[in-house]
């Protein structure tokens, strides 16, 4: 999973690129890069590390120009290194790139580019995807050829992605963004009072800009923006929109804006709905606690809907970063106990419901157990607000094992026994269903993958995140 942004007809653009890049942060820590366009030359600039240690004074002094394209990463293809942080540039046509997605037929991408004379350098997906979108370019520099290089992307690119692009078109600098047919990955569009642009993964990010939100990238097509001009809209295939769920229940900000409403009123309508399933188990319990953040609206909607008290139990350390994101599995246990501290006089001697977004792997939740238990409340009951994740992700989700499913592994007798808990409850599938406004995609919870993976792919992908990102 990451974030990206894209801006045309600000100065210093890169500066106002890097602002709206910290409120994309949660979207990926491992690396961050800057491009922008200048004066027909391409300047980029990228590095392993957050945004604010990477784009200091000297670094943006390097990124003149009106228009950039800004990136933050978490690897779940390719390894954590420099050179695979994006965006991506290449110069024959001239192209920057930067996508949010996970592509599933890298091995024949690399193949059919072979065939062409053009080698992958990268273990980045977003480089084959951007060199498909440039193959489809050299056939002419007019807006209508970048309808037919989008083309070519998707029909020989599979998988999951939201991408944008700068590109001298006319011999104008053109913001280009596009999304796959099925919009799996997120992408919404703004623009402010003096005509420029911005694309970007999440509201939030043009919400830091000042920025009025328009609406989303629609599945399918290709959006072309110019400095005060409205964007030019080119459907290339048929929309078949299975949007991210888990977007939704952990990944975006709550004060994100996606095509089914609010991030926030989203978790609180699955609070309401996960309360409602928990009141017909008939379990008692004293008060309702939160993991901080990604839970706090669906447990305040918990609480109420079940008329007990809510409790902030923890103490986040607000310089730690997500743990689901971070590298390893060995590095997100040891940063827990660094990220939450609990409070005793919360949950002492009292029946405890700690509320919290899914459970992947299951060793977070097992040291939130242990925490918990430290400060000796009655029981701890655990009240997930999705499904058990039972199937891997090949769309951009770090889950790509069905072996590192804690839930698809352990029987659900077995699951509060594992969790060291005294009961879980999970938001049922029909419950999440119930509640989601749009076309989702539920795969990771219901097996039902909108794009189709073969065998092969899938090996691939599970090889290439064990050897190479960790």
């Amino acid at each position: 999973m990451c974030g990206f942004v894209g801006l045309i007809g600000i100065e210093n653009a890169a500066a106002a690129v890097a602002q709206s890049l910290q409120a994309l942060q949660h979207r990926g820590q491992d690396a961050c890069g800057i491009g922008t366009t200048h004066q027909g030359r391409v300047h980029l600039y990228k590095d392993l590390g957050m945004v604010t240690a990477v784009f200091g004074m000297a670094a943006l002094a390097g990124l003149p120009g009106r228009a950039a394209i800004g990136h933050v990463r978490y690897p779940t293809v390719g390894a954590g290194v420099r050179e695979d942080a994006q965006p991506f540039h290449t110069r024959r046509p001239g192209v920057l790139m930067a996508h949010n997605g996970n592509v599933t037929n890298v091995p024949q991408l690399e193949a059919w580019l072979a065939r062409r004379g053009i080698r992958v350098q990268s273990q980045c997906d977003v480089e084959p995807i951007m060199l498909v979108f440039a193959e489809g370019l050299r056939g002419g520099g007019g807006i209508e050829h970048v309808k037919d290089a989008v083309r070519d992307v998707f029909e020989q690119v599979r998988g999951a992605y939201t991408c944008t692009a700068l590109v001298e078109l006319e011999g104008k600098d053109t913001l280009v963004a596009f999304r796959d047919p099925f919009g799996v990955r997120p992408g919404v569009y703004g623009r402010n009072g003096d005509g420029a642009w911005c694309v970007a993964s999440e509201s939030v990010a043009l919400d830091a800009l000042g920025f009025e939100v328009v609406g989303e990238i629609p599945p399918g097509s290709v959006m072309l923006f110019r400095p005060g001009e409205q964007p030019r809209i080119e459907s290339v295939r048929p929309p078949q929109p299975h949007r991210c769920m888990f977007e939704r229940i952990y990944f975006a900000r709550p004060d994100s804006k996606m095509e089914d409403g609010r991030i926030f009123q989203v978790r609180w309508d699955l609070g309401v709905r996960l309360g409602e399933e928990w009141r017909a188990r008939g379990i008692e319990a004293d008060v309702v606690v939160p993991v901080p953040d990604t839970s706090r609206p669906a447990a305040q909607a918990m609480a109420e809907t079940l008329g007990l008290p809510f409790r902030e139990g923890f103490i986040k350390n607000r310089y730690s970063g997500r743990t689901f994101i971070m590298p390893d599995q060995q590095t997100r246990q040891s940063a827990l106990r660094l990220k939450l501290n609990p409070i005793p006089e919360i949950m002492e001697g009292k029946r405890v419901i700690l509320v919290d977004d899914s459970v992947v792997r299951g060793t977070t939740v097992k040291r939130l157990a242990e925490l918990v238990r430290s400060v000796k409340p009655a029981e701890v009951h655990l009240a997930i607000f999705s499904p058990p994740v039972m199937n891997p992700c090949f769309y951009g989700i770090d889950m790509p094992s069905k072996d590192e499913l804690v839930a698809a592994k352990v029987k659900p007798a077995d699951w509060a026994k594992t969790f060291g808990v005294d009961s879980v409850t999970f938001l049922s599938v029909e419950g999440l269903r119930a509640t989601a406004k749009t076309p989702a995609c539920m795969a990771c919870f219901d097996g039902q993958y909108p794009i189709p993976v073969s065998a092969h792919e899938v090996a691939a992908i599970v090889a290439d995140r064990r050897g190479g990102a960790g």
